[in-house]
């Protein structure tokens, strides 16, 4: 099942294989055809599986109404529960992108009181306990009670609070970014399309490189864990992917990942998308194993134990001293045994994610200064080159990069079998818990299903 890009409306879907691409196929009866690849090349889609079994609905979930994707809160017809939760503080912006899911700008609406966003995170500990905290917008920095809202946040007992920031305020205000750190910020989630500003005047409407890195040196100073957010336009930044992966590599350990996401075509865009405008999950595993020169290869990645295995992937580098990477995860050559659960894969993405992209401890930063060589290699391989287990942990402490990505569905591509798998939910004033594509999507005119 899914929706028609132009009213809307739920209609019959079908992925169909043709010479190793997966298009979504669907009919609106008043709308006509659509046809949109979502899956190209290797590794193929028969490849990239991982069975789980689904979680089991909270008591209180609602039975649906008018049936999915129209009753989300979560219903009682989703298979997973949160991972991440996506507070929005306030929809203005200090830019206004070309390509915005959010549709931001500097006069957007008030913003949700204290009161209200209190009452989000009471909501949020209630139905999704232990969930990560991301805060949103807009741009939540245009909020001087951000430090406030982090507090606030731990008080609910959350124990991962990350900012989704184009970072602007944090690179100029550094007292406003050591008190959103002594408030219990975790991490920064930077926007960051590029190493080069023609890029930025692309997708942002201006030079914006100098910023971004002085925002990661403002954070590595209070010891933030900041990942490098990109979304990736064909055309515009997709022969970028290397050189962003590299400066991720010299960043370390301030940088803690690097996070690739294909666009998606909600919000606030140029023009409806051809099949030109669109790069795959598999494409964009190709193109960084091309543009690293085979450093960070295919193979290496799997899909999500959490999501939908067509919504992601990831692994694990250790960066050596050289600023050579080696992967600290095995090759993924299919699942088999027993599925796991649901939630035991969103248990273990939660604790995995909050651990790896927070910033590296003092003390493991003190211990590796401390030490004057470090073998370069990361694992014990072979009687002649073994290296000394403290060494080893406190090297996958502190320089272990995060290599992800995470396929948004828009009007065109949204599979309501995805979208039931969701683990990435937008807590919205209504209490409600909204899967973060249904939440931002709209349609080829811009109506929207459920953001404001």
């Amino acid at each position: 099942m899914s929706l028609c890009p132009v009213c809307l409306a739920r209609i019959d879907a079908v992925r169909r294989e043709i010479d190793g691409v997966v298009w979504l196929q669907k009919h609106c009866p008043e709308h006509g055809d659509f046809s949109t690849p979502v899956w190209r090349g290797r590794p193929s889609w028969g490849e990239w599986q991982r069975p789980k079994q689904p979680a089991t609905p909270v008591a209180d979930r609602p039975l649906p109404d008018k049936g999915c994707p129209f009753d989300c809160g979560l219903c009682r017809n989703h298979r997973q529960r949160s991972c991440t939760v996506i507070i929005d503080v306030t929809q203005r912006c200090n830019l206004v992108c070309p390509v915005c899911f959010a549709r931001s700008n500097p006069a957007g609406p008030d913003d949700p009181g204290l009161d209200e966003l209190e009452r989000r995170f009471a909501s949020v500990a209630q139905i999704s306990p232990g969930s990560n905290i991301q805060l949103s917008g807009g741009e939540p920095t245009l909020r001087d009670d951000l430090p406030h809202i982090v507090a606030m946040g731990r008080r609910a007992g959350f124990g991962f609070i990350q900012l989704n920031t184009n970072g602007i305020r944090l690179a100029r205000d550094e007292v406003f970014l050591k008190r959103l750190a002594d408030a219990g910020l975790d991490s920064v989630f930077l926007q960051f399309d590029g190493t080069r500003d023609a890029i930025y005047r692309q997708l942002r409407g201006r030079a914006l490189l100098d910023e971004k890195l002085a925002t990661i040196d403002a954070c590595a100073a209070l010891n933030l864990g900041v990942v490098l957010v990109a979304t990736v336009v064909p055309g515009i930044n997709d022969g970028d992917l290397g050189a962003i992966l590299k400066l991720g590599v010299e960043k370390t350990p301030a940088v803690r990942g690097v996070h690739f996401q294909p666009i998606s075509y909600f919000g606030r865009f140029p023009e409806p998308p051809e099949l030109k405008d669109r790069i795959t999950l598999p494409e964009l595993m190709r193109a960084i194993e091309i543009q690293t020169d085979g450093a960070f290869p295919v193979k290496q990645f799997s899909p999500p134990g959490c999501e939908n295995a067509m919504c992601s992937f990831s692994s694990k580098f250790m960066v050596q001293p050289d600023l050579s990477v080696r992967p600290l995860l095995p090759v993924w050559q299919g699942c088999c045994g027993t599925p796991e659960t649901f939630e035991e894969g969103a248990r273990r993405s939660i604790s995995q994610t909050a651990r790896q992209w927070s910033g590296v401890p003092r003390d493991h930063l003190a211990m590796e200064s401390e030490a004057d060589s470090v073998p370069a290699v990361a694992t014990p391989v072979g009687k002649d080159n073994v290296m000394d287990l403290d060494q080893f942990l406190r090297q996958v402490r502190t320089r272990t990069l995060a290599v992800s990505a995470m396929a948004f569905q828009d009007a065109w591509t949204l599979d309501l079998e995805r979208v039931q798998e969701c683990c990435i939910h937008v807590a919205d004033e209504k209490g409600r818990l909204i899967p973060f594509c249904l939440y931002n999507l709209t349609s080829i005119s811009g109506k929207g299903l459920y953001r404001p």
